[in-house]
């Protein structure tokens, strides 16, 4: 039995204004979903579809902990966390939901 993989994400619309933190055990899956308008509603709303961030985790558990943690910080504390491996907040992800 092989081991699952849990994903903590982030998502930022083109402008960088909005900013969507989500939890997934298939993250190409849930990008492609965020792209064509299915994954949130306030994603869809406001066209959050840029990967930006990526944390693994080997237990749901943590992965949903972490994400709850991320939700609670403020918006600065965030984009510093993306400028730590990510400084030109670049789409992780180009060729997912792309025709």
């Amino acid at each position: 039995m092989s081991a699952r993989q849990y994903w903590v994400y982030i998502l930022t619309s083109a402008s960088g204004n909005a900013m969507y933190i989500g939890v997934t055990n298939n993250l190409e899956n849930r990008v492609f979903e965020h792209r064509a308008g299915k994954g949130s509603i306030f994603a869809k709303q406001y066209r959050v579809t840029r990967l930006v961030h990526v944390e693994e985790y080997d237990n749901p558990t943590e992965a949903i902990a972490r994400e709850k943690q991320l939700k609670g910080w403020r918006r600065e504390r965030k984009n510093e966390l993306v400028r730590t491996l990510n400084p030109q907040f670049q789409e992780l992800m180009p060729s997912v939901g792309r025709a």
